[in-house]
């Protein structure tokens, strides 16, 4: 059965009750400081969590100790996503539930097949867009990971898998088109997961982060998770198992803690991706060299085309954008 809609009347109560639940459990939280963390989970006081795995109203929430606990969210509290933080509370052992949503920092969504956005993962400080040598980026693939990234505020990063076949011609073409991306700001690692000892670089980007790896099917992103977390299948089985499906499963987004700090996601789901519905001034700033030149053309509605006097296109020209983003700019424009 297709989920209701909420009106949005509907919608700003709903909101203004997990307001007031975030509140009441605030001042039950700040007025038991004193007491640990186990006799909180044994009084039912109320907590936050991040949400680590989600099958349904079944949520698996992590708190700030690394426990993992079986959650239901109520109705109508939104559509929590990995990288959510919530509001929730301890009912029977190792089961919880899951009262509010916390106020989101960043969240990835993709368009779904009836165009309208559907939520991938929430709060990420940092995506790695994940490449190779075989297959080669498809398409404007990595310019739609960057434009996304630049829209909701997240650090961008490019991950070069495979560099053990680096040394073949066709590699050499895909080095030379990513020093495109680090001329303009983007860091660029080489790694290989087949050499878990050289991808120490990596971790440490990810110390810390709620990172996730993003990129087209077959570039190993799956390889590289399971190198970061040689347990991977046990920690599947536990998620798995704290939101009640009983048995593994990688069909759903999974948020692992990293053995260094950080969290990492990994989504199945990512394999392939197009821009939401930008207008052009939002597809503009998604071009992080653009923003110095914008505004500045003869015309305001400029599409920096054929229009006379288009400082993007001077900037091309003097050699500070170069023409090949510019081309991806002119096809991705044509479809907004």
């Amino acid at each position: 059965m297709p989920r209701r809609r909420l009106s949005e009347q509907q919608l700003k109560r709903v909101r203004a009750i997990q307001e007031r639940r975030r509140q009441r459990d605030d001042i039950r939280r700040e007025q038991d400081l004193a007491d640990p963390a186990d006799q909180a989970l044994q009084t039912g006081l109320p907590q936050t969590g991040l949400v680590v795995a989600r099958h349904g109203a079944n949520l698996a929430v992590e708190n700030d100790h690394g426990q993992v606990f079986h959650c239901v969210s109520r109705r109508h509290i939104g559509d929590p996503v990995c990288g959510d933080r919530v509001s929730w509370t301890p009912t029977d052992a190792g089961m919880g539930l899951v009262t509010a949503l916390e106020p989101r920092q960043s969240l990835l969504s993709r368009p779904d097949g009836t165009g309208r956005n559907k939520p991938l993962a929430a709060n990420l400080t940092q995506v790695a867009i994940v490449v190779a040598p075989e297959p080669p980026p498809a398409g404007d693939l990595i310019d739609q990971y960057l434009i996304t990234a630049e829209h909701i505020g997240v650090r961008a990063l490019l991950l070069c898998n495979k560099s053990d076949l680096l040394a073949d011609a066709p590699a050499q073409l895909l080095l030379e088109r990513l020093s495109l991306y680090r001329r303009i700001g983007y860091p660029l690692l080489q790694v290989s997961a087949r050499d878990p000892g050289g991808l120490e670089p990596l971790r440490e980007v990810l110390r810390g982060e709620l990172s996730m790896l993003v990129g087209q099917s077959g570039v190993g992103k799956s390889s590289i998770t399971q190198a970061l977390l040689p347990d991977q299948e046990v920690r599947i089985g536990q998620l798995s198992q704290a939101t009640g499906r009983g048995r593994h499963t990688t069909s759903t987004a999974s948020c692992y803690r990293l053995p260094d700090g950080g969290h990492l996601i990994d989504s199945p789901g990512v394999r392939s991706f197009r821009l939401p519905p930008l207008s052009q001034t939002a597809l503009e700033q998604g071009f992080r060299e653009f923003r110095p030149h914008l505004g500045q053309c003869r015309f305001a509605d400029c599409h920096h085309g054929v229009e006379p006097d288009c400082a993007i296109r001077a900037a091309i020209e003097s050699g500070e954008i170069t023409s090949e983003r510019w081309e991806a700019f002119q096809r991705l424009i044509h479809r907004l």
